[in-house]
């Protein structure tokens, strides 16, 4: 399944610290929306799917022991998400 055009302008994902991971693959036996796969030959997890990210979920760096996955602030995706909106008000109201 594509990501929505609108999704791919949020840039919310994970990012992971490689110096951080201590290569318990937690993160990827977590994710159940296959934003992650383990990278044998590097022995460390990819992120291989960012839009596939629900929006918001930031679970997968809360069971990570090393703390090694960040996401953008909160507000960030605050900022993110009325940005958008108010670009969406205007081109309704520039087709009306």
């Amino acid at each position: 399944m594509q990501p929505s055009v609108l999704r791919q302008k949020i840039p919310w994902f994970p990012k992971i610290d490689f110096q951080a991971c201590i290569g318990d693959q937690e993160c990827v036996k977590f994710c159940k929306n296959g934003v992650f796969l383990w990278d044998e030959l590097k022995n460390r997890p990819e992120v291989i799917c960012p839009l596939s990210c629900v929006v918001g979920c930031d679970a997968c760096s809360q069971i990570c022991p090393a703390e090694a996955i960040s996401f953008p602030s909160k507000e960030e995706l605050r900022r993110t998400m009325r940005g958008l909106i108010q670009e969406a008000h205007q081109a309704v109201a520039t087709q009306t």
